[in-house]
């Protein structure tokens, strides 16, 4: 697998960062590696990803399978989802129990599997509608401490659904389309913290918005726009290891850090294809030593920095 490595002595304070380390948004990565195609190990517009306890990293792509590899881009195995479409998974998560969670948009399910490839029971019946229980288009999928299933819904729906910890009971449901506080345009990705609190990227409203387990809208941020603090399509966030909130926006390629309150911390990237460039990125993810590993869907790579 072809690989790019930079050395880079990361030396920037958060506070400093607010157009990227070196004060103008062409901060280098420390880790660039990708290959375009189709064959294990290479990457065909990856769309999501997340990493386990081991700092392994799962993405899928557009051609419907799950690839893993170490943080370093090395190929460790993969597998396909059941059923084939053009535009694959939108959602990635490792639960706390080690099980990884997919939502599978087009076929209107959340598939359950271990780390391992084996499919352990799916949420959702595969039929799409907007009753209780069904999905538009879900898109992320996390758990809360008790096990409680937090599905986001787009499309017609553009809600969050909450199903019991064995994905068989429906148990409630809120927001809704519009622009209102606790309402939604394509919700698109779903954090959650160590209290519960369920953190939302509401994309097309260019904002994040936070909530309790019963539904109840804590706080909100977010406009859409280039400067700090504002946003252009949030596709996907993360909480990392020192409780920042990466986010990452689709619309302008780049990755801004927030604390868990909505202050800017800093960002990074800019559109372009060379390293630290990034082309409508649609996720991120962090792993356990902080650093922050971007799914540059377009240019079909991952790029590894620190923010």
């Amino acid at each position: 697998m072809r690989r790019s490595r930079v050395t880079i002595t990361w030396i920037c304070a958060a506070v400093a960062t607010m157009a990227g380390c070196d004060g103008s948004g062409r901060s280098r990565p420390d880790w660039v590696w990708g290959v375009h195609g189709t064959r294990p190990g290479w990457l065909h517009k990856p769309r999501v990803a997340a990493f386990d306890a081991l700092d392994q990293l799962y993405i899928a792509d557009l051609t419907d399978r799950i690839q893993v590899f170490d943080r370093d881009g090395n190929y460790l195995r993969g597998w396909r989802t059941p059923d084939f479409n053009v535009d694959g998974p939108s959602g990635l998560t490792v639960d706390r129990h080690g099980r990884l969670l997919v939502a599978d948009t087009h076929f209107y399910r959340v598939l359950v599997y271990s780390t391992g490839g084996e499919l352990l029971f799916q949420i959702g019946d595969g039929v799409q509608g907007t009753s209780p229980g069904r999905f538009g288009y879900p898109t992320d999928v996390v758990i809360d401490r008790a096990g409680n299933f937090y599905v986001a819904d787009y499309g017609d729906n553009d809600r969050i659904q909450v199903f019991s910890p064995d994905g068989k009971t429906w148990l409630r449901q809120w927001g809704g389309h519009g622009h209102a506080p606790g309402e939604f345009l394509k919700p698109r990705a779903l954090a959650i913290d160590d209290q519960d609190r369920i953190y939302v990227a509401d994309s097309c409203n260019h904002r994040i918005q936070v909530f309790g387990t019963r539904g109840q809208l804590l706080k909100l941020w977010g406009t859409r726009g280039p400067a700090p603090g504002e946003m252009s399509y949030p596709y996907d966030l993360a909480i990392g290891p020192d409780r920042g909130l990466y986010v990452c926006e689709y619309g302008n390629h780049r990755v801004q850090k927030f604390t868990l309150d909505g202050e800017s911390l800093g960002v990074w990237g800019t559109a372009g294809r060379a390293p630290g460039q990034l082309y409508n990125p649609c996720a991120l993810a962090v792993d356990h030593q902080g650093s922050v590993s971007v799914i540059d869907s377009n240019n079909h790579r991952v790029q590894r920095f620190r923010l």
